[in-house]
């Protein structure tokens, strides 16, 4: 599988923080084994589960860092953000995939 699923590599965070990823998925192809998502469709799944998950879990912890005056603004509106791109693209794929299923599900044996 060269570049993992149609091409969708994960993009790493950009302060660092592994769950704070701005694009869950980024379009390209991989260069080497280190840039392939996974083995097989299960695996690229299950990790984009992840990945957003922890995307999710930095922003509600983030928020409530906020609340207590332990975080920037800026940092907060950055992690909130990333949680809603990660959400969005979670949701395309559920829609994709679902739309995959009733459409083989419509084939004639």
């Amino acid at each position: 599988m060269i570049g993992g699923i149609g091409a969708l590599q994960f993009k790493p965070a950009i302060d660092g923080a592994d769950a704070a990823a701005p694009g869950l998925l980024q379009g390209g192809v991989g260069t080497g084994a280190s840039q392939s998502i996974g083995g097989t469709f299960a695996d690229a799944l299950g990790q984009a589960a992840t990945k957003t998950v922890n995307t999710l879990q930095n922003a509600e912890q983030m928020s409530i860092q906020a609340l207590k005056g332990g975080a920037d603004t800026r940092q907060v509106v950055d992690a909130v953000l990333s949680a809603q791109q990660a959400l969005q693209t979670t949701i395309a794929i559920r829609d994709k995939v679902v739309s995959a299923y009733l459409e083989i599900s419509r084939m004639s044996i």
